[in-house]
């Protein structure tokens, strides 16, 4: 059993309540692979230490986190989007604590300068981080810090993802939800508002039933709402801001995957070097994505193979037991790449 803290936004203002968030996860995966787990909240607790704001409440912050970790000693220092924790204080903490091991992770994309600043401000004092892409972004990022860089999968968890679409007919042809409508979505080799696509889809498919989070006016949800509307919908389209980096997606794949969503997914992601295509419903064109989804809500029964399929294989590879293992072993120097199906330590 590993003493284990792990630095991750608990949520406690309302609007960031969000129960599917990969930190959750990872906490759940840990404790349930026999772990000990003491979550430090670092965003809150700067809110909390100054009635002025978080960006006032850093130095607190950060002094007490240092007194956090001297009084626990964990064997491991996770470090989850830990954007209010300094370098200074990871340095400090390197020589109270000399044995403690430490990796970050992001599922942030790469491509985004602000997400690749916060990490890299990092590297070259944890023994690894752990990124939410492959390919030529994870070898750049490699090439510029000593330690170890690894690609993280999108953990899924029944004990959140706990919809069974795969089994019903529900109200909605279509799930698709975003956080900011006004960015674009580079989809197919073309950058597309949103509400664009979606006026795309439904003017060929004039019949089909969606749900839209984030878009056309509509709100995003949290919580039980969030999940009530995950459970609504026959078929998830996986949006992400780029779907053209490698193994690279927004943590939504598990979100639609877990719930029994049949996903449509572009091609280009690379997904397709994982999923077969009775697992996934893949598609390279506009007129393949409009192919595919009008397959899958005129055919009940081949939209359910697929989603079953596809939800099993997900939680077989990725689960959250899985992934708080495979970051244990990337810790601690045990890990074999032939374990997993995802390409690990960038060389």
């Amino acid at each position: 059993m590993l003493r284990i803290v792990h630095v991750t936004d608990a949520g406690l203002k309302p609007k960031a309540s969000f129960q599917h968030n990969v930190g959750q996860k990872i906490t759940n995966g840990l404790i349930r692979n026999g772990h000990f787990v003491s979550c430090f909240s670092d965003r809150d607790v700067a809110r909390a230490q100054s009635i002025l704001g978080r960006p006032y409440g850093i130095h607190a912050t950060n002094k007490a986190f240092k007194e956090f970790c001297n009084h626990i000693e964990p064997d491991l220092l996770l470090l989850g989007h830990a954007d209010m924790i300094w370098p200074k204080t990871i340095e400090q903490l390197r020589k109270s604590i000399p044995s403690m091991k430490i990796v970050q992770w992001t599922d942030d994309l790469m491509l985004d300068q602000g997400a690749y600043k916060r990490l890299i401000s990092k590297c070259g004092l944890v023994d690894a981080s752990l990124v939410n892409n492959a390919g030529e972004i994870l070898e750049g990022i490699a090439k510029n810090t000593r330690s170890q860089v690894g690609y993280l999968p999108v953990p899924v968890d029944f004990s959140l993802e706990k919809g069974k679409n795969h089994e019903k007919n529900l109200p909605f042809d279509l799930f698709c939800s975003v956080g900011k409508a006004s960015d674009t979505r580079y989809v197919c080799g073309k950058n597309w508002l949103p509400v664009d696509l979606i006026q795309h889809l439904e003017q060929y498919i004039p019949s089909l039933s969606s749900i839209f989070l984030g878009i056309r006016n509509q709100s995003t949800l949290i919580g039980k709402k969030y999940q009530d509307a995950l459970e609504s919908a026959n078929i998830g389209l996986n949006l992400s801001r780029r779907n053209d980096c490698y193994l690279y997606s927004s943590d939504r794949i598990s979100h639609i995957c877990g719930n029994g969503m049949a996903v449509l997914v572009d091609r280009a992601t690379g997904f397709n070097d994982i999923f077969q295509e009775d697992e996934f419903a893949f598609f390279s064109t506009m007129e393949e994505l409009v192919a595919q989804l009008k397959q899958l809500k005129n055919e009940p029964d081949y939209r359910k193979a697929i989603a079953a399929s596809g939800r099993k294989r997900y939680h077989d590879l990725f689960n959250e037991r899985i992934i708080a293992n495979y970051i244990i072993e990337v810790a601690f120097g045990n890990l074999n790449p032939k374990d997993y199906c995802w390409p690990t330590l960038a060389q």
